[in-house]
């Protein structure tokens, strides 16, 4: 919420809260990669079809969906860290009882009840970051959320390849043991999650409540005591009370029926335009589906996991890059370059897969535009998505709107999920990359010609932005 400039304010302390709340990014991207290395296991020892398969993946992305429907509610109603403790409960019930699944029906519940989790930390960590973040420094505290998800992508690519490494090569005589990281390594990836889990479960107990959550709810003692800390100035405080309460007068509190306002139901729109058209642009198809599609190149199961790695180590220091330059750049020149890369490298992976033994492309080929495509994604539309969708709603209603936008995110992600299998089948790798492609070009216009640069901008002033903006 310190959301005026950042000049005497306690960065270290500000710090600490945003990164409490960005390893909730971890899980979520924990949550979300650690199912890439137990598809082929899981299909096998269930004898999946291909819609099996699909549901499989999409079964989180369902429960993502009814997270972020909820979510929204739950914030704005018990508040940012009560909903934060909910996520990483549900995450550990997650990670225990899919290693513990007798069935394939007990092991989709338990993914469901994941991605809840991952819905409801989707919309709540970023919104607590922005709610915490001084105005110069909002972009790259936001991005920290964001470059979570990529610490957690790595971690689950990284254990899921050590822990296949270890099945073929260890050995761990009849016990558990063996039950969860050789005969059924699936088991062991999935249940690896507890661990981050609980930390974060630890860790939030720790942060206090969002202040301009309590402000929203007419508690300004609390809430200027968290300011004073943030701001090491009573004065400065007691300024940015003064703001968001001349932001909040005349507001229908928490309402969904303030989300029909026009200029906010405009940023709205273009919100949830953005979520959704970002995921058909083929990041998750690459982060969930990595290992199938470079066995279909040719790779083994053991280098298809390996390359899983890099693209993992890629998306990660890429988004280091990011959260430094996020607020010096600027949202919008980020989508423009990224988004331009990622067609080029789509394009050319569409290539590889049409004619690379014609041309004697090899593998290393596809690799490298893969490599290249997950730099641009992760430098442009990965690290601006969350930051933009957390400060371009009024403080009220924010709960609500950015869970709006995230339901259009999961759907879209739900979507990608399922119909990955069925287009690698159908319309061939090439043709499915080829698409992606395609999907690039509503977004960046859509980009360009609707959306505003909020870098550098109070929360106020974007909020003002929207509504002037209906006029």
């Amino acid at each position: 919420m310190a959301d005026r400039p950042g000049r005497g304010a306690n960065t270290g302390y500000i710090i600490f809260l945003s990164v409490v709340a960005a390893i909730g990014g971890i899980l979520f991207g924990y949550d979300t990669a650690v199912i890439s290395g137990t598809i082929g296991s899981v299909t096998g020892q269930f004898s999946l079809d291909t819609i099996q398969q699909g549901w499989y993946v999409g079964c989180a992305l369902i429960g993502s969906i009814a997270g972020v429907m909820v979510a929204g509610t739950l914030s704005d109603t018990v508040g940012r860290k009560k909903t934060m403790l909910t996520a990483a409960a549900l995450f550990s019930v997650c990670a225990a009882g899919s290693a513990a699944s007798a069935d394939f029906t007990q092991l989709v519940c338990f993914r469901i009840v994941g991605g809840i989790g991952i819905g409801v930390v989707s919309i709540v960590a970023p919104i607590y970051i922005s709610e915490v973040a001084t105005a110069d420094k909002r972009g790259t505290l936001v991005s920290l959320y964001q470059l979570a998800v990529t610490v957690g992508f790595l971690a689950a690519y990284i254990v899921n390849f050590l822990i296949q490494d270890a099945a073929g090569s260890a050995t761990y005589g009849s016990g558990i043991a063996r039950h969860l990281l050789q005969d059924e390594m699936w088991r062991g990836m999935l249940g690896s999650m507890v661990f981050p889990a609980l930390l974060y479960l630890i860790v939030t107990l720790f942060i206090p409540e969002s202040p301009r959550w309590l402000i929203v709810k007419g508690k300004g003692d609390k809430a200027t005591a968290i300011l004073t800390r943030i701001y090491n100035s009573r004065e400065q405080a007691a300024g940015q009370i003064a703001e968001t309460r001349r932001s909040i007068e005349g507001e229908s509190k928490s309402e969904w029926k303030a989300l029909l306002q026009p200029g906010i139901l405009k940023a709205v729109v273009i919100g949830s335009a953005i979520a959704i058209l970002g995921q058909f642009m083929g990041v998750n198809a690459v982060l969930y589906y990595g290992p199938s599609i470079f066995e279909q190149a040719g790779l083994s199961s053991g280098d298809s996991m390996f390359s899983q790695v890099l693209v993992g180590t890629v998306n990660m220091l890429t988004t280091v890059i990011a959260v430094f330059i996020i607020d010096k750049v600027g949202r919008k020149q980020l989508v423009y370059w990224g988004v331009s890369g990622m067609i080029l490298a789509l394009v050319m992976t569409g290539l590889y897969f049409s004619f690379s033994e014609a041309w004697g492309l090899g593998n290393g080929f596809l690799l490298a535009f893969f490599l290249f495509y997950v730099f641009c994604c992760a430098i442009s539309i990965s690290a601006v998505v969350f930051v933009l969708l957390s400060e371009m709603y009024p403080n009220s209603v924010r709960g609500r709107a950015m869970s709006v936008a995230g339901l259009a995110l999961w759907v879209g992600t739900y979507l990608i999920g399922q119909l990955t299998p069925w287009m690698l089948e159908n319309l061939t790798p090439a043709g499915t990359f080829f698409l992606f492609a395609a999907m690039c070009i509503p977004y960046i216009l859509i980009m360009w010609k609707a959306v505003p640069e909020t870098t550098g901008k109070t929360l106020e002033e974007i909020e003002d932005y929207w509504r002037h903006s209906s006029r």
